[in-house]
């Protein structure tokens, strides 16, 4: 059994925010404002899957990213596949995530041009406790005032197809090539399997779990990795103590300890449940 505590790596944006998620240092009030927070693997590494916290003030652009094929045929290690877990919201924040209704490439293309592509997505009104499973190929864009864990392949593919007039480089070939412009299909979501226990997603490209406080046994089979993400509380874990705004690797078996009250997500790569 090995249990590794991750180091952060704190990325300041102009959309972020200078308050930040319980179990993080917010950034000083005449300091750049904190965008991301990211969980870093020890050495060269680049294991399977990246987590991160998000706190945005502005909405993020519009972007899409490539299956494991199409990456693969650019020549890039692998597609991307994300999911986010809300966990704050202001009472008008939405995210995008497909569009409303079927759209030709050639549309889509136009209307990243002009700007009208704001209106043909389907912004979603998002609140504490929602979940979102945005597969490759799916165009999205997170807006404002919203605090998520994202759960991601690990991958920074990322082809921007729109950034509201701001001056980055936007990625419109390859973007359009890989999006899907249709209504977006929410993935399955197996719910509460057990007291403690809930399966958010399971698959294609990872599981993610959320727990309750407590004791329990967890066997991660061989050669794979788990992330155990605490939201809330605190606990120890192979003898590796874990808080709120931290994240634990785990391999092979282990007890977990996780205090009444604690609110925990765990992510390993795969389509089946551990």
């Amino acid at each position: 059994m090995t249990a590794t505590l991750l180091a952060t790596h704190r990325v300041e944006k102009p959309w972020g925010r200078h308050t930040l998620w319980p179990g993080f240092a917010d950034p000083a009030a005449d300091g750049e404002p904190v965008g991301e927070i990211w969980f870093q693997t020890p050495g060269n590494s680049t294991p399977d899957l990246l987590i991160k916290y998000l706190f945005t003030s502005e909405k993020l652009s519009v972007q899409v990213h490539p299956t494991d094929e199409q990456a693969h045929a650019a020549g890039l290690p692998r597609g991307k596949d994300e999911c986010w877990v809300i966990l704050a919201a202001e009472p008008d924040s939405t995210i995008a995530l497909g569009t409303k209704e079927p759209t030709d490439r050639e549309t889509l293309r136009a209307a990243a041009l002009d700007g009208s592509i704001e209106h043909l997505l389907d912004w979603k009104p998002v609140k504490a406790g929602d979940f979102f499973y945005s597969g490759s190929g799916t165009i999205h864009a997170i807006g404002a005032g919203i605090t998520l864990v994202e759960v991601q392949q690990n991958s920074e593919t990322t082809y921007r197809l729109y950034d509201y007039g701001r001056p980055r480089e936007l990625h419109l070939d390859a973007g359009i090539e890989v999006s899907e412009p249709v209504p977006y299909v929410p993935h399955p979501m197996p719910g509460r399997v057990a007291d403690d226990r809930v399966i958010l997603v399971e698959g294609p490209k990872f599981v993610l779990e959320r727990w309750e406080g407590g004791k329990r046994n967890l066997t991660v089979p061989a050669g794979v990795t788990g992330w155990l993400i605490p939201l809330r509380g605190e606990g120890v874990v192979d003898g590796v103590a874990f808080q709120a705004g931290e994240c634990v690797t785990i391999e092979g078996s282990a007890e977990l300890h996780a205090e009444a009250g604690s609110d925990l997500l765990f992510a390993y790569p795969g389509d089946t449940r551990i």
